[in-house]
């Protein structure tokens, strides 16, 4: 398809996968760049869903002012759906014919690392009739950009959920009490250690920094029991301990449920807000200090819902109507397969074909790097045991005494926490 062909026909919009703060900014900016261009802008509702069934009924126009004033708003005002078009061959044929039906030649597609590969695959099962640019949007922060780059939402979401975890430290210090507050991230651990390390939380886990596979629950419970116990030889009894949900992918499915298989998503993902984490570490630390004649009270938060559908905050507010007008004029001028992205400010187009890993056929998932400066120092400020802790006999009998055992015993206990820390700051 030429771009002279694809000025026939409309531009599409659509959104899938979890609510991200700045989605409305992307629609809206996307929708005004089309419409100046003298193009029609269909908003599809409910992402992929009902496209999959050859539903045109809630495909409509979008008109200048319905969208002017929406990239303030919080949440998607096409609502957003984990339909998956790829599970079946005659489900992506069926979203190209419902798709040229409405006459839409360009389509953009906004979402994570799932409704990207949905893109993808609905690109190569156009073979033409459809242009495709795909842009990335997740609190996790996870999807394959250039280094420094944010998916948009991420930045909002950290800001937000920081604050909450600061009232909960006010609250922690209070009552002498300790909270695990679980964030969202699936795959990977930026969202939980932004907040962390933006609020100062006493600690955070995130699945990257464990060599672990499958991880168990007692070696998270050690380390925040290890946690616990310095802060107590520091004088305080409370603390506030982050952790990135995604543990719970790497954890033995045998110790996350011993009666009924996890429960998962229309993609295969185990859906992680149905676990407790947070209570299954509550109960399993103090199953480790109890018996040494500590019980803390610990409280248990998850955060990730409330953050979703936030007003984005400045940051998101410029970056997604970057991103919008960006991908809506890429669309404009005849390009197609493509991931949008700014990079140092200009808009840098990342083809499909360069973002699949080669091992699992989907999208490529970026992790945190555990040897960058930012997590360096993130670690650097948290309370838990560390090489030093061990290397130094006054602190090693401090944590000793009040765990009522020998060194020795109290080493043997608890130095296997620490050797992934001990490796990562030999690489």
């Amino acid at each position: 398809m030429s771009a002279q062909q694809t000025q026939a026909g409309s531009i599409g919009i659509l959104v899938g996968g979890g609510p991200a703060p700045g989605i409305n900014g992307v629609i809206a900016a996307a929708a005004l760049r089309c419409l100046a261009a003298g193009r029609q802008v269909l908003g599809i509702r409910d992402g992929f869903k009902r496209l999959i069934a050859g539903d045109t009924s809630d495909a409509a126009p979008l008109t200048v002012e319905e969208v002017s004033r929406l990239h303030i708003q919080g949440g998607s005002y096409l609502r957003t759906a984990r339909a998956n078009p790829t599970k079946n061959p005659d489900h992506l044929e069926n979203v190209v014919a419902t798709l040229r039906k409405l006459n839409v030649s360009g389509l953009i597609t906004i979402g994570g690392d799932d409704t990207c590969f949905s893109a993808l695959k609905l690109e190569q099962a156009a073979r033409g009739r459809l242009h495709v640019v795909h842009v990335p949007k997740t609190i996790d922060n996870d999807l394959d950009l250039p280094e420094g780059v944010p998916t948009f939402g991420f930045e909002t979401a950290r800001h937000v959920g920081a604050q909450i975890v600061k009232t909960l430290m006010v609250e922690a210090r209070t009552t002498s009490h300790w909270f695990f507050v679980v964030a969202m991230g699936r795959q990977a651990g930026h969202l939980a250690l932004g907040i962390g390390k933006a609020a100062g939380a006493t600690l955070t886990l995130i699945p990257e920094e464990f060599s672990e596979r499958p991880l168990r629950l007692s070696r998270i419970a050690d380390v925040l029991a290890g946690a616990i116990l310095k802060r107590l030889s520091l004088g305080h009894e409370d603390g506030v301990a982050v952790v990135a949900e995604g543990l719970a992918e790497v954890l033995d499915p045998e110790e996350l449920s011993k009666d009924a298989a996890l429960p998962r998503d229309d993609h295969g993902h185990i859906e992680l807000s149905k676990i407790n984490l947070a209570g299954l570490l509550s109960r399993a630390v103090l199953a480790r200090l109890a018996p040494l004649g500590i019980k803390p009270v610990f409280r248990e938060k998850d955060i990730g819902f409330e953050l979703r559908c936030a007003d984005p905050i400045g940051f998101d507010l410029e970056y997604t109507r970057d991103l919008g007008c960006s991908a809506a004029g890429f669309l404009l001028e005849g390009g197609n397969a493509a991931l949008a992205a700014m990079v140092y400010g200009k808009f840098t187009p990342i083809p499909f074909d360069q973002i699949l890993d080669a091992r699992t056929g989907r999208t490529r998932v970026r992790p945190v790097d555990t040897r960058s400066a930012g997590y360096e120092i993130a670690r650097r400020y948290m309370v838990r045991l560390e090489p030093e802790d061990f290397e130094q006999p006054d602190l090693l009998g401090k944590y000793a005494a009040l765990a009522h055992m020998a060194p020795e015993k109290f080493r043997s206990s608890f130095e296997y926490v620490i050797e992934d820390e001990r490796r990562r700051r030999l690489q």
